[in-house]
């Protein structure tokens, strides 16, 4: 069996060498490359799942960084034909998570269903791989991705990106939500300012602190104006 990537990783003894990641033409799925802080390459999607996942593990605080197509297995199978096998993501989590790499198959459970046979013997050597780099395999579908987590994610990860707001706005966000304690963004906003012009200008702000986790919500719960808020010390 064989291994190869477009990266050296010097925590194990295997030489990788691949070509660049290219994204062929899909009919059936969308395909395309997002921008995510996290990716350690350009992150290539080949289907709306692996889009979506991606936008979950970069809205992570307890993912660290990712890698698109990090590795090809290659092995021979008992009838004697080579077989080859790309997994979609590797994921390196926090220091803090506690959690090791993991390599992820992202796949529809329906298309699952329809190419088991094909896909068995290929998520077994994958296991098998990942235990050899002290990583972990997990398959995610539809059922742990489109969560009201992802929602969250797709809202609050524009006004992450964007970079913080003035600093005096944050601060000003701050000071009065240790003032309430626990709120919601309206309550806050007009407990700041009483006009809805004034109101608006600190929403950016104030969405940049919920999505970098400086402010205390309910993340698994869609984010509304009336969505509960508390201060974090």
């Amino acid at each position: 069996m064989g291994y190869s990537t477009n990266k050296t990783h010097n925590a194990n003894r295997y030489w990788f060498n691949m070509s660049a990641r290219r994204i062929p033409k899909n009919y059936r799925n969308v395909t395309g490359i997002a921008a995510h802080r996290k990716s350690t390459d350009v992150a290539a999607f080949e289907s709306t799942l692996e889009r979506d996942f991606l936008t979950l593990i970069e809205f992570s605080p307890e993912v660290e960084s990712f890698e698109v197509q990090p590795v090809t297995i290659e092995w021979t199978d008992p009838q004697g034909k080579s077989r080859r096998y790309t997994p979609d993501v590797l994921v390196h989590y926090t220091q803090k998570s506690k959690r090791i790499p993991t390599l992820f198959e992202v796949k529809y459970r329906s298309d699952m269903a329809k190419a088991w046979d094909d896909l068995k013997p290929k998520f077994k050597k994958a296991l098998s791989f990942a235990k050899t780099q002290g990583w972990r395999f997990k398959i995610a579908s539809e059922i742990e991705i489109r969560t009201p987590l992802l929602d969250t994610a797709r809202f609050l990860l524009p006004f992450t990106r964007q970079g913080p707001g003035p600093e005096a706005l944050m601060e000003l966000l701050d000071t009065k939500l240790h003032e309430l304690g626990k709120t919601t963004p309206r309550k806050l906003v007009e407990y700041i300012f009483k006009d809805e012009w004034n109101q608006a200008k600190l929403l950016p702000t104030l969405w940049y602190l919920v999505g970098t986790f400086q402010v205390g919500c309910n993340f698994s719960e869609p984010i509304t104006m009336k969505t509960p808020i508390w201060y974090l010390p």
